[in-house]
């Protein structure tokens, strides 16, 4: 809900209120001090006024809560500042991309306006120091990526995308140089970035052995290969590409330009999923690319493992924002929804999906913030983050099955969003590793024993 909604609404509410109510709440509070502050409160917030201020309702009615899918009250755990940011993306993906986000999914296409927007949110690049980033606690980058998701998982991969993967690729393993040239331009979202690992027939055993290879021939540096899957690639001024050097053997990253010679983007079509980001098929035939692009501190797959770590807290709470999305819809729609003269939320069976959904989010959410606090702690692990994009996955899937059963036969209809998140959330259940691979990982640590296949 926008600010001018929330404050419309209250004064319409304000104006039900008699003389002697207002007289009271006026012994206490200053109105009109008041009113400037309404614009800052969220729905729960709200709600619980609009509740106060109803007093006086007929025998017999009572005020249904709220949809909130934050059933613990994390956010009571941020502070007025972050909540602010919160609450600024929430209504931003409320008033901005909810009203077209169905369209543009049911097309297959971006909606390109929406970047010049998101510029104004300055929340592009959230836990670097310098270039223009805000330098905000890691937990602060999981709550935007929820909340875009909550929405739309198609633009918080968009996001995640080039201030995650792309960005951090920059942030971590580029020269002072190339970290002055990219990353302030990209904070702004005047360049937009991709992120190049996965291959045709590489997807879960790129550390073993990369198919696009290059190799040094004096002057420039020489790609060959295929990249699958790579989101933004269609658009993006600039894209990472991973590839392994034919002499030594090591993945090496690259800045690869649109216009660089030998570089060419296909989208790929008839996706059933995460239709709104713009996948590419990459091909690289002799493509150039010189040694000032070669990313200087990305010299092993190490450092490229260092980027998915940073990012993959990120993949669960998307994974968290889709589950959100699509309880919360869920919730919305078994309010309205009425079947034998009663709304079906009243029945027991459909209270029992939705507590088994909340039960699955809560925990989710939690993990993930616990997990947030440890990478700002700097206590992250690999293993960490992939038990939160293990878990939390696989949790995502059960509350938007959930919630495409209460829903029935409209729980297939775009116009209801849950077909959205049901589609979407296969697509985060399979990218930055499978559940099998995060598996895997886990179980090393837990174990001591590698079960990969050498």
């Amino acid at each position: 809900m926008s600010i001018f909604k929330k404050v419309k609404n209250t004064i319409n509410l304000l104006k039900s209120v008699d003389i002697d109510q207002l007289a009271k709440i006026n012994e206490k509070i200053d109105l009109a001090d008041a009113m400037k502050s309404l614009g800052s409160l969220d729905e729960r917030q709200l709600a619980g006024l609009m509740k106060m201020l109803k007093s006086k309702g007929k025998k017999g009615q009572h005020d249904l809560p709220p949809i909130d899918g934050d059933f613990y009250n994390l956010d009571l755990k941020l502070t007025d500042a972050q909540r602010e940011i919160q609450l600024k993306v929430r209504n931003f993906m409320e008033d901005e991309i909810r009203p077209l986000v169905n369209e543009y999914w049911r097309k297959d296409q971006f909606p390109f306006e929406v970047i010049e927007k998101f510029r104004d949110l300055n929340i592009v690049g959230v836990p670097y120091e310098g270039y223009g980033c805000p330098n905000l606690p890691f937990l602060m980058e999981g709550i935007i990526a929820q909340e875009i998701a909550r929405v739309d998982v198609s633009i918080s991969t968009f996001f995640g995308v080039h201030s995650g993967l792309a960005m951090g690729s920059i942030y971590l393993c580029g020269s002072e140089q190339q970290k002055q040239e990219w990353l302030p331009q990209m904070q702004k979202m005047e360049k937009i970035g991709a992120f190049g690992l996965t291959e045709p027939n590489v997807g879960s055993g790129v550390a073993g052995g990369l198919e696009t290879t290059c190799k040094f021939d004096g002057e420039n540096w020489i790609l060959n290969g295929q990249k699958k899957w790579i989101g933004n690639a269609t658009f993006s001024d600039v894209t990472i590409i991973w590839a392994r050097d034919l002499d030594s053997n090591q993945v090496k990253g690259f800045l690869v330009r649109k216009e660089n010679p030998g570089f060419k983007a296909e989208k790929i079509k008839g996706k059933m999923a995460l239709r709104i980001v713009q996948n590419a098929l990459i091909t690289l035939k002799d493509c150039q690319v010189p040694e000032s692009d070669r990313l200087q501190n990305a010299n092993s797959f190490k450092d490229t493992a260092n980027v998915l770590r940073m990012t993959r807290a990120g993949v669960a709470w998307q994974a968290v924002g889709c589950a959100r999305g699509a309880y919360e819809s869920a919730l919305k729609y078994t309010k309205k929804r009425e079947q034998f003269g009663r709304p079906i939320a009243s029945f027991q069976l459909i209270q029992n999906h939705l507590v088994e959904m909340l039960s699955n989010l809560t925990s989710m959410q939690t993990l993930c913030f616990r997990l947030s606090e440890m990478q700002d702690q700097e206590l992250l692990t690999d293993e960490h983050a992939s038990l939160a994009k293990v878990y939390c996955s696989m949790r995502m899937r059960d509350v938007v099955s959930r919630a495409r059963e209460v829903l029935g036969g409209n729980g297939i209809l775009l116009e209801y969003d849950v077909a959205r998140f049901v589609a979407d959330a296969e697509a985060i259940y399979s990218y930055e590793g499978t559940k099998e691979i995060n598996s895997l990982i886990v179980g090393r640590a837990i174990t001591g024993y590698s079960a990969f296949v050498s």
